[in-house]
């Protein structure tokens, strides 16, 4: 059995969601089980585990001005299923949104999408966080006056090699390279700072493949999906294509969220949430092109963030506004996604974090 964890929103939507939730995968049929509350706390939208799986962090994603101290990131001890509350530190910000953590284990990197910013908190010794050793306004703008008005950081990712911070952020249309100092809990901006997005595409979350050669980053508002070369001595993008979401014949609204690559690497997997699928592609092992595979729905409404379970068998969707976790199984040769048969209720469910080392 593998246990993962379930951020929530607790403020938003209908669900009566309570905070942080824990649950386990059987690999042997992709059943979900045993889903309980692990930890009361408002809007915890996205999870992170620490390498040890002994601490998780998680964000407190709360937009209003006047809550600003409730906002920030929080620590965890993991306790069987349950979690121990260690402490909170703010990150400099508003909405939290997006939280990792680098390869020593020493730092955790935090974007703020309400103000546009990134940061980074040391993590001490016993888990908990420190105060904010860095924190980066972004500026800027793009041609959405509604959703583009200033920056609004939406992720922040490592590469391979704990050299780059990457940080998709929706509102400059940009994707941001930062040289990382895990030392220091620095960043400082890469060789080549940005690359642009497409105008009015919004990126949102970035996935490195395998091999650091390729990056993916999934585009929320204008539902694409883009292929880039990456150049791990500088930490540079190149955009290498950009593919559709969406069927050529969907007519619809849609909103994009998540990305990640196949352990296997040979596919990549996106979610569409008003269409409520996952798009999967085909991936040139040489040139990084996509090949369009198809799209599963996800059997529930609003898939936001989804998990690729240890072991690469199968794909845990998280259907935000269904309040289910849908569980499906992941072909090795076609990369093609198929119902497991197996679901879960979980209020308002956000995000999904397996533990690192499978157990």
């Amino acid at each position: 059995m593998n246990k993962f964890y379930i951020g929530t929103y607790t403020s938003r939507h209908s669900g009566e969601a309570q905070g942080i939730y824990s649950g386990h995968y059987d690999p042997s049929d992709g059943s979900v089980q045993n889903v309980r509350l692990a930890a009361e706390t408002p809007n915890p939208s996205f999870l992170a585990l620490h390498p040890s799986n002994r601490y998780l962090y998680a964000v407190t994603e709360i937009a209003n001005e006047a809550d600003r101290k409730l906002a920030g990131v929080s620590a965890y001890a993991v306790t069987g299923d349950t979690l121990t509350f260690l402490n909170k530190q703010e990150t400099g910000g508003l909405s939290a949104c997006h939280v990792s953590i680098d390869a020593t284990a020493r730092q955790a990197l935090v974007a703020n999408y309400g103000s546009g910013s990134v940061a980074v908190l040391p993590i001490n010794d016993d888990g908990s966080l420190a105060e904010m050793s860095c924190h980066i306004q972004h500026e800027g703008s793009s041609v959405n006056a509604e959703r583009q008005e200033g920056p609004h950081a939406h992720s922040i990712n490592l590469d391979g090699e704990n050299r780059f911070a990457i940080v998709c952020d929706l509102g400059t249309d940009r994707i941001y390279t930062y040289a990382f100092d895990a030392d220091a809990g620095t960043l400082t901006p890469g060789e080549v700072p940005s690359v642009a997005a497409n105008p009015g595409a919004g990126p949102r979350h970035f996935a490195m493949h395998q091999n650091r050669q390729f990056a993916y980053v999934i585009n929320e508002m204008n539902g694409t999906m883009s292929a880039y070369h990456y150049d791990a001595p500088s930490g540079a993008l190149r955009e290498i294509a950009t593919y559709p979401t969406l069927p050529d014949d969907y007519e619809g609204e849609n909103s994009c969220a998540d990305v990640q690559v196949s352990p296997c690497g040979r596919f990549l997997y996106g979610s569409n949430r008003v269409h409520d699928s996952i798009v999967a592609y085909g991936i040139d092992g040489t040139s990084g092109e996509l090949t369009l595979l198809g799209w599963e729905s996800t059997q529930g409404n609003t898939p936001r963030n989804f998990a690729i379970a240890p072991g690469g068998r199968h794909l845990l969707a998280a259907n935000q506004d269904s309040h289910t976790i849908v569980s499906f199984r992941m072909d090795p040769d076609t990369g093609d996604l198929s119902p497991s048969g197996y679901q879960a209720e979980v209020p308002s469910p956000i995000c999904i974090a397996f533990e690192r080392d499978g157990s």
